[in-house]
């Protein structure tokens, strides 16, 4: 079971090719500090314990990735007990992922992770901001202005007294419309705002993520990452992501103007303007939250419009320093670097630049709330550090020792708990932001 917090479906396994396989490991990889927190120079002692039903351990293979990317180490484990041991050493500041393989009876190869990281406020980024940076994304604001947002509400019945809902389009650029949700509690005149920002795939928007969020009494704003409707058969969605949207996070991405990702964060953008233009928004708190993909955009629209967001939520956020494999770290999804199959290599390196959320995260002003698994090989923790640690605004990182990018187990109740217990009741009651260093 997934926790009742989780926003990830099972179509973010689907699209997000590189998340960690093997939910229900039969290893666990565990480093001998329980936080996976290290300082440079130390020297790590790892267990690999086997917890299998079979009686005799199975062979098994170990390897170390630096940065989750570059071979630092590989042999074969011996077991005592059930149990092997292996060490490393932090030369420097950095994360460490181990890898462990296996076959059981079955034939079917096994693997499990572990992770940990060593001075992760010294982790700097794998390449500068473009000088241009402000200056591309000021034109590309300019042409989002000269499109009139024409926003348009359809009422929804939810069979809910205390809340009400609507779906909402508007146009964005070049031809292309903004598709979402926005749910309000049915008694009242002004609301805090919360914009919610969605993970990968291609998929519909369920009601309850915007009317739950409104009988708390928020003004909820959730969008689609993509021009579709959203509340369409599964079917349909299925057809698209094998279809015209197959491989989207590609799409356009050897040139800065034509990348996929434009009309996604100027629809963030625009979302963001039209809820401080509602009446009934309360004209002091918008929050913006979101996972993977959705943390990419959250922590990407807090620098785009520093001067609205009050708070930016993101868990395990995407486009992180997506240079890393440069200087021999894997990049944050969707991991561009590599996405360059019949193109010019450089020039997607290139534009992926002007989208890397690393480059948006200095200019945030308001305060930021970021978790972070130690295991996860989609969103990369060496990237999220070092982007996280360019906010200059007050902040809170949660560090999951145990969890990969999903939340298996349970492993991302400590973020989750920040995110739903103490953060956003804050917010929504207009108390100071419970920032806890």
């Amino acid at each position: 079971m997934r926790s009742k917090y989780s926003f990830f479906p099972v179509i973010t396994a689907i699209a997000l090719a590189c998340a960690s396989p093997g939910h229900a490991q039969q290893m666990t990889v565990t480093p001998d500090k329980t936080n996976g927190v290290y300082q440079a120079g130390d020297t790590v002692r790892w267990s690999v314990a086997w917890t299998g039903s079979e009686t005799n351990v199975p062979a098994a293979r170990y390897k170390f990735l630096k940065g989750g990317l570059t071979d630092a180490g590989q042999g074969d484990l011996s077991f005592s007990n059930s149990v092997a041991g292996l060490e490393t050493k932090f030369d420097a500041p950095g994360t460490m992922l181990v890898e462990v393989k296996w076959k059981p009876d079955d034939g079917n190869e096994r693997r499990a992770t572990g992770g940990a990281v060593a001075a992760p406020e010294h982790i700097t980024l794998s390449a500068p901001c473009p000088a241009d940076f402000d200056e591309f994304w000021n034109a590309k604001l300019k042409e989002l202005q000269k499109v009139p947002a024409n926003p348009k509400l359809e009422s929804v019945d939810i069979g809910r007294t205390n809340v009400a809902c609507w779906k909402l389009t508007m146009d964005n650029i070049r031809g292309s419309h903004i598709q979402g949700q926005i749910a309000r509690p049915a008694q009242g005149n002004k609301f805090p705002a919360l914009l919610i920002v969605q993970w990968a795939g291609v998929y519909g928007l369920q009601k309850s993520w915007v009317t739950d969020r409104a009988a708390e009494g928020w003004l909820a704003l959730n969008i689609e990452p993509h021009d579709l409707p959203i509340d369409q058969p599964a079917s349909f969605y299925q057809e698209q992501f094998g279809g015209p949207l197959k491989n989207y996070w590609a799409i356009g991405n050897d040139e800065r103007n034509t990348s996929y990702f434009l009309r996604m964060y100027l629809s963030c953008y625009r979302a963001v303007d039209y809820l401080t233009r509602r009446p009934d928004w309360d004209g002091r708190t918008l929050v913006v939250m979101g996972d993977s993909q959705g943390g990419q955009q959250t922590l990407m629209i807090a620098g785009l419009h520093p001067k609205k967001i009050t708070a930016a939520l993101a868990l395990v956020p995407a486009g992180c320093d997506m240079l890393g494999p440069e200087v021999g770290r894997k990049g944050g999804w969707p991991q561009w670097y590599d996405q360059t199959a019949g193109k010019d290599a450089q020039k997607v390196h290139e534009a992926s630049r002007y989208y890397d959320t690393a480059n948006f995260a200095s200019r945030i002003q308001c305060p930021t709330l970021v978790g972070l698994g130690l295991r996860d090989e989609t969103c990369p923790p060496a990237g999220v550090f070092a982007t996280f640690y360019q906010i200059n605004s007050p902040k809170e990182l949660v560090i999951l020792p145990k969890s990969g990018h999903q939340d298996e187990h349970g492993t991302q109740a400590a973020y989750n708990q920040q995110r739903y217990s103490v953060w956003l009741p804050a917010l929504r009651q207009g108390k100071p932001t419970p920032v806890k260093p």
